[in-house]
């Protein structure tokens, strides 16, 4: 199982990107997608996750992103993704995509993600 996130890059505050989180080796509609990410100095947080299929693509955010980012996913891509719009400095991360079975509602809780990818950088500036 690998995961490839992309999209990560320098923008400035207000700006928008999209992140990509792209499967091989597993079929992502049946495992829960999330994404989580790691600011220096600071412990990796939840930022979003969106069920498996036959859950209803059910999806949640972390407070601090709820209104911003939109997490989706393209089946025939094999492909989550993370739609971040009106972004600001504090929103300046690593960012990793993970990828799990558990239950759906332990999944904000990165101790149960068995699959991670290698991180993509975002850095927003003031």
């Amino acid at each position: 199982v690998q995961l490839q996130a992309s999209g990560g890059g320098l923008v400035q505050a207000g700006d928008s990107l999209r992140l990509s989180c792209a499967a091989s080796g597993h079929t992502f509609r049946n495992f829960h997608g999330g994404w989580f990410r790691q600011a220096p100095g600071k412990e990796r947080e939840f930022v979003a996750a969106i069920s498996r299929s036959g859950y209803g693509d059910s999806t949640r955010y972390a407070d601090s992103v709820k209104g911003r980012f939109t997490i989706s996913r393209d089946n025939a891509k094999n492909t989550v993704y993370l739609q971040m719009n009106s972004l600001k400095p504090e929103d300046t991360a690593v960012y990793y995509c993970a990828s799990t079975q558990i239950l759906w509602a332990y999944a904000d809780n990165m101790r149960h993600y068995t699959n991670w990818g290698q991180g993509t950088q975002v850095t927003v500036s003031s």
